[in-house]
């Protein structure tokens, strides 16, 4: 990649925000790193029966009021609550306030491989079982892959560069690679970047099964990632 355009400009890491399966803020998720415990289990979100994979790194333990009011926590999807519970972490360890800034010079990219689907597949019930009336006016806004960036960029008021790379596994990692491109190019003077999923469904593990792409290891879920391994069988969703 050509980096002419970036004339010097440096770009460091000023803030770190985590809703993790091994724990929702640094100190935990960097505690267990280095205990190396693992954060995969039994999945518990839905019915597993007649699912051949039946584990998950679920986040365990995450109240999104903690970190925005009731009304929208019910009204945003559970990925964009991993989102923005993770950005305003990361904005107090930075020591930064976009509101106390020029609004074009912070931006923000959130990726997600899937967005809602969560959603969707309880819009789609509800359709199937209730009609076409009863399907959520909020689908569309919980759905979407890009409202994450949105909903971080009204709730922090970073009114620069806002969108979401949507790259499979690697989302996230290219979000960050592309928000520093946008700070060496001078598009922004800060960015919040990342990525966030909610990607434990029906729906999703039943699919990923059905092309054999996940770890069957039932009874030692915390043996089950194993890439490099001779006897490996597939990855865990998370």
């Amino acid at each position: 990649m050509n980096t002419n355009h970036s004339n010097g400009r440096r770009v460091a890491v000023t803030g770190i925000g985590f809703i993790t399966p091994i724990g929702n803020d640094e100190e935990t998720v960097w505690s267990n790193m280095v205990e190396g415990s693992s954060g995969i289990g039994p999945i518990t979100r839905f019915d597993t029966t007649g699912f051949d994979t039946k584990i998950a790194a679920e986040v365990k333990g995450f109240n999104p009021e903690d970190y925005m009011d009731r009304k929208t926590a019910r009204h945003i999807g559970r990925y964009c609550q991993f989102a923005l519970a993770a950005s305003k972490q990361a904005l107090a360890q930075a020591g930064l306030d976009p509101a106390q800034m020029d609004p074009d010079d912070v931006g923000v990219i959130v990726s997600s491989g899937i967005g809602g689907l969560e959603e969707i597949e309880k819009s789609h019930t509800a359709l199937m079982q209730r009609g076409p009336k009863r399907i959520s006016p909020f689908t569309v806004p919980m759905m979407i892959a890009d409202m994450a960036a949105g909903l971080v960029a009204i709730h922090t008021h970073a009114g620069g560069p806002n969108y979401a790379i949507v790259s499979a596994c690697a989302s996230g990692s290219h979000g960050i690679g592309e928000a520093a491109e946008i700070i060496k190019r001078g598009d922004a003077v800060a960015m919040l970047a990342g990525g966030a999923e909610a990607a434990i469904t029906p729906l999703t593990i039943g699919a990923f099964t059905q092309i054999k792409a996940t770890s069957e290891r039932n009874d030692e879920p915390e043996k089950a990632c194993r890439p490099f391994d001779l006897g490996r069988d597939g990855f865990v969703m998370g």
